[in-house]
């Protein structure tokens, strides 16, 4: 617990204010349910069946390489994240993943150090960039590229537009090389078989390498030029929305034009804040939590509600057009993103949706009266603050 004072345990018991509960004396982890309360102890409101929407990188199986390591959330450990996968990965200074492409869109979010990005289109238009903390890249389905860590290393996740979907599955120039008969190699390249007589025997996956030099010396001049619609994009360069309590930025095909599939959204919420009540109309919600801690209860009708605590480094989801708000439970600033399968990003503000309707209906909708009505808001403001009705830790 928050400002205990050294040396005193905290054991968290099953027991509601209300008197709903009892003692656990049997076998349990009791770091896991100081890490869930909502879980533990769930509020009055939470009813009915709802299904798991958390799932921790930390629970994730590790693929060690030479050169760096990966971890993913798919629906194999998180059915119910259907729309979306994530893969958190980092490469160390040179580590490079190998040329390769998808028959799924990537999108990524750097967290932290520095990589170079190389891509070829289908038109033969090519692609290099170097990436920082707060950076995305996109390549759509089928576009070959490349990532390598430069000095430093880097550490980025990876998010792409199908549950189902396994970085460890992915088409890799290394792997088609392997598969190959040299003589066809041969044939393909006007070279001789023996030019062949080294290559990798399988996937390689992730290799060290030296770290490149400078992007000029890497640069190579297509005949075709560049991408017509740049693969990178400075997320943190762009201007947010700020609000009392925090801030939002968005990125969706209408700023990143080549992000034709995941639209996402970076958001603020700072200590006693939330992430205002709203829901999403076009399309499930996938969210990475990068910092802090906070708790959402996900409102999904006819009575059923459950809440779930997260912190850096989770995966939470929210089915399509259910009710949701995430607080800030912690001392810090909560940091996380919201993504979807989408080229645009849309939410519907409870709040906002009230104010913009008749507030005799409201009023006789939800039997309230003008200390309600009279401050509802016509504009959005995504996250929200208000001294004295605020959460803060115990």
């Amino acid at each position: 617990m928050e400002n205990m004072p050294e040396g005193y345990y905290y054991v968290p018991q099953p027991i509601r204010s209300d008197g709903a509960g009892g003692v656990d004396k049997g076998p349990r982890d009791i770091m896991r349910d100081l890490e869930n309360p909502d879980m533990l102890i769930p509020p009055i409101t939470d009813a009915g069946l709802i299904p798991n929407l958390r799932f921790s990188f930390s629970d994730t199986h590790m693929t060690l390489n030479k050169g760096g390591w990966s971890r993913e959330i798919t629906v194999r450990e998180l059915p119910i994240a259907t729309t979306l996968a994530g893969v958190n990965m980092s490469l160390t200074p040179g580590g490079v993943r190998e040329l390769h492409w998808h028959q799924q869109a990537e999108w990524s979010y750097m967290l932290l150090g520095q990589a170079r990005i190389t891509a070829v289109d289908q038109n033969g238009h090519n692609f290099i960039a170097d990436i920082g903390p707060g950076d995305l890249w996109y390549f759509p389905p089928g576009i070959p590229h490349s990532i390598q860590g430069l000095e430093g290393g880097c550490e980025f996740l990876l998010v792409f537009d199908d549950g189902n979907f396994s970085d460890l599955n992915t088409l890799s120039i290394s792997d088609w090389f392997a598969h190959t008969p040299k003589d066809v190699l041969s044939s393909n390249f006007g070279v001789p078989i023996n030019a062949f007589n080294h290559i990798p025997t399988e996937q390689v996956y992730i290799y060290q390498d030296k770290v490149p030099g400078p992007i000029e010396m890497q640069t190579v001049q297509s005949p075709y030029g560049k991408v017509p619609q740049s693969f990178k994009y400075r997320l943190l360069a762009q201007p947010p929305i700020k609000t009392p309590g925090g801030s939002v930025r968005i990125v969706d095909s209408t700023n990143f034009p080549i992000s034709k599939n995941i639209a996402a959204a970076l958001v603020e919420v700072e200590p006693g804040a939330m992430r205002e009540m709203h829901w999403h109309p076009n399309n499930d919600e996938w969210q990475y939590y990068l910092k802090g801690k906070g708790r959402m209860t996900v409102f999904a009708a006819n009575g059923n509600a459950r809440t779930f605590d997260y912190r850096a480094g989770d995966v939470g989801y929210v089915p399509f057009a259910n009710g949701h708000y995430i607080e800030n439970t912690g001392t810090e600033t909560l940091w996380f993103l919201e993504m979807f399968k989408s080229d645009r990003f849309q939410d519907v503000s409870l709040n906002q949706w009230m104010a913009l309707t008749p507030s005799e209906l409201v009023q006789s909708n939800l039997c309230v009266g003008a200390e309600l009505l009279n401050v509802l808001r016509k504009e959005k403001w995504p996250v929200v603050k208000y001294p004295g009705f605020s959460y803060y830790p115990r």
